[in-house]
């Protein structure tokens, strides 16, 4: 099992891994009440066309870098965070670029019945009952919203878009974005979820990694849970022996302390960040010798991560402070 040293690495590691901007008003998921909400399935023609043709309107305005448009449909409560839209809307054009853009799934969201700001998840559910996807807001103000995922069909990266929108009385507004990753040099989430099973048996180390590679395509935005993400998730939770930190690993008259190893697509790549304790080297010669010394141990003692995945990243950690100090190809590590 991951130790809280390792789900502590994870969650700084994962400001640099998503792109993303969502607004004061939205996080991430939390637990609460439940409010309404209608699939797109469900929703009445004139609302479905309606906030396909303001996503739409939005993505564009996106993938073209045209700031004045996003800024003229931002909700004005949400003022004071534009430069965050906007830096995080020019991160997104790797993802989108070269793609035809394609709303993929609306969701309406009813929370106007609310007194005031609070936790709250949405239960969408299809016609029969059968599937539930939850949208989780934490203090959210009392009003109506929707989510609408996109996809930038053709793109390199297969870039995935989620729009929160808020209506302002006139109309829908901008209230939150996030962009993510789609793919891995061509491969989904599926084709790394089925690679992920066929690992588990052989090589517990390199499938425990795949199922997170394959959960981070498949996520489309942070603030949603589904069937199919939980039952990636148990198959996970399955494997034996599942890695365990801090991990020991020998190397000649040294042993090098591993806290935690987690899936780092910041280059856009399936690497993997190794957290390690360091001696405390400055020079920077020394630390890449150092990482370098790290990383080489870490791929001897599981072959299987090096077959599997682009490269390492290695961040040093000393008296607390976590310090990036490398990236390299599977291919330039011994």
């Amino acid at each position: 099992m991951r130790s809280g040293r390792q789900r502590g690495f994870v969650s700084q590691m994962r400001s640099c891994s998503n792109i993303w901007a969502v607004l004061l008003l939205f996080s991430l998921p939390a637990a609460g009440l439940a409010a309404s909400c209608t699939t797109q399935a469900a929703m009445q023609a004139p609302d479905r066309e309606m906030l396909s043709t303001v996503a739409l309107r939005l993505a564009s305005a996106i993938q073209q870098q045209d700031f004045a448009a996003l800024q003229a449909a931002l909700l004005p409560a949400e003022s004071s965070q534009w430069e965050s839209i906007r830096g995080a809307a020019e991160q997104m054009v790797p993802l989108l670029s070269g793609g035809q853009l394609q709303v993929t799934n609306l969701y309406l969201l009813d929370a106007s019945t609310r007194a005031a700001p609070e936790d709250t998840q949405f239960f969408c559910s299809n016609a029969s009952g059968s599937i539930t996807v939850t949208v989780s807001m934490r203090n959210l103000p009392p009003g109506k919203y929707a989510v609408a995922l996109a996809e930038a069909i053709g793109s390199a990266l297969n870039g995935r878009l989620g729009i929160i929108l808020a209506w302002g009385g006139d109309g829908w507004k901008l209230a939150g974005l996030q962009a993510h990753q789609g793919a891995f040099g061509g491969h989904d989430g599926v084709w790394y979820w089925t690679r992920a099973r066929a690992l588990r048996a052989v090589d517990p180390w390199a499938a425990w990694y795949t199922y997170d590679a394959a959960r981070y395509l498949l996520l489309p935005v942070d603030y949603l849970s589904s069937p199919n993400l939980e039952k990636l998730e148990q198959e996970q939770s399955q494997i034996t022996p599942s890695p365990a930190f801090p991990l020991s690993l020998p190397d000649g008259d040294r042993v090098w302390k591993i806290d935690a190893v987690v899936l780092d697509p910041s280059l856009h790549e399936p690497d993997l960040g190794l957290a390690y304790e360091s001696s405390g080297v400055t020079d920077p010669a020394a630390l890449h010798t150092e990482a370098l010394a790290v990383m080489s141990a870490f791929l001897k003692t599981q072959p299987g991560i090096r077959a599997n995945f682009h490269g390492l990243w290695a961040y040093s950690l000393k008296d607390g402070k976590r310090s990036p100090v490398m990236e390299l190809p599977m291919a330039k590590i011994p």
